[in-house]
């Protein structure tokens, strides 16, 4: 990966567009006399998000039932830790949930839950994917993950051609591989390309962090089921395993839909490592929409399927998504500028499969998509 700042966009025609965009948008939330970080309602899907991790837990230590319902109740967690994910920790690591830093820290570290790191989630995520989305070699998101290719530009190897079958296996080891290896792989990477400028010391520091964490997590979520409550061991394993395969499945799927699909574009710098575009024009051309009449779906995911939205406006509360995008998508009309939407979660679905398909096809080393 290349080095944080190698990478700029020049702004070519249509410079206005986004100073225009956010001084309508911040028009609306002035109006409306509404702020933009969380409502009551986020509180609300924040209480019932935690609580449907937790309590699962908790009536697995207490009530010990058989196999097959202590396995219903860790696909709960499963679901749960991804509906956090999406909704709790992304805002709040955003400093979208509160304005007070300190709301935002905590929330925040509701990452843990899934044993992650947030120092290293903002580098990959806050950094790299919403400045360079899809930029292959900057954005850590689309980059080739063992058998998985999310970008045309990058080398076609044999097996990727059949990776539109065996990619949702994958997907759902995503979490697991954080909790083992990630964080780890990433302090290394990020330290190295500059991405993350700490010192030495603070470094150090952040790797006993991450080892802390990490202890933590695990001792909570198997040892004390094992040691305190007597609970089978291979149960809590396949437990374990379970709410990991339906949280990393959900959580990579959802991001998957924004990006990695047919209709979004995957620009390369030119040799003097600019981005002949507007940095905001840049986001609506690498980002999609989906699913934006599924209320249930938008509760669910935080508004990630308004990641348009969400990546011109990161710091606003992704309950007020629906609210402003009809903002976004008139501005864009009226600019000439493709705002792109699957309007069902199964067109998005067949959409990144197809991308999927086309990014594994050989000899297509250098093709690129859009």
């Amino acid at each position: 990966m290349s080095t944080k700042g190698q990478v700029k966009f020049i702004a070519k025609g249509k410079t206005s567009f986004f100073e225009v965009l956010r001084s309508r948008v911040d028009a609306y939330f002035e109006e409306n006399q509404i702020s933009k970080n969380a409502n009551s309602s986020m509180v609300i899907k924040t209480i019932v998000l935690l609580s449907a991790y937790i309590i699962p837990f908790v009536l697995l230590l207490v009530l010990q039932p058989n196999f097959p319902v202590s396995l219903i109740l860790w696909a709960i967690m499963g679901f749960s830790v991804a509906g956090i994910g999406m909704s709790v920790m992304h805002d709040a690591n955003h400093g979208a949930y509160s304005e007070n830093p300190t709301v935002n820290y905590w929330l925040g570290h509701t990452l843990n839950l899934i044993g992650g790191s947030v120092s290293n989630w903002k580098f990959q995520h806050n950094i790299l994917h919403h400045t360079y989305t899809n930029i292959s070699g900057m954005d850590d998101d689309i980059k080739d993950r063992l058998v998985l290719k999310f970008s045309p530009h990058t080398e076609v190897k044999p097996f990727h051609k059949f990776q539109k079958y065996y990619a949702f296996v994958f997907y759902g080891i995503m979490t697991l591989y954080w909790v083992v290896l990630k964080d780890f792989i990433q302090l290394g990477e990020f330290t190295k390309n500059g991405v993350n400028k700490g010192t030495v010391k603070e470094n150090i520091l952040m790797l006993i962090r991450i080892i802390l964490d990490k202890s933590l997590y695990l001792l909570v979520i198997i040892g004390v089921p094992v040691m305190y409550f007597h609970l089978p061991l291979n149960e809590i394993i396949w437990g374990f395993v379970l709410m990991h395969f339906i949280a990393g499945l959900t959580l990579t799927v959802i991001f998957q839909l924004a990006h990695t699909v047919d209709e979004t574009s995957h620009p390369l710098p030119n040799e003097a490592g600019t981005i002949e575009n507007n940095w905001a024009i840049h986001q609506l051309n690498t980002t999609v929409n989906f699913s934006p009449d599924n209320k249930w779906l938008s509760w669910f995911v935080g508004g990630l399927n308004f990641q348009v939205e969400h990546h011109l406006f990161p710091k606003v509360c992704h309950v007020h998504y629906p609210n402003i995008a009809p903002i976004v998508k008139q501005t864009a009309e009226e600019y000439g500028i493709p705002y792109l939407v699957n309007y069902s979660f199964s067109d998005a679905l067949k959409s990144h499969i197809v991308a999927l398909e086309k990014f594994g096809k050989l000899p297509n080393l250098n093709e690129a998509i859009g």
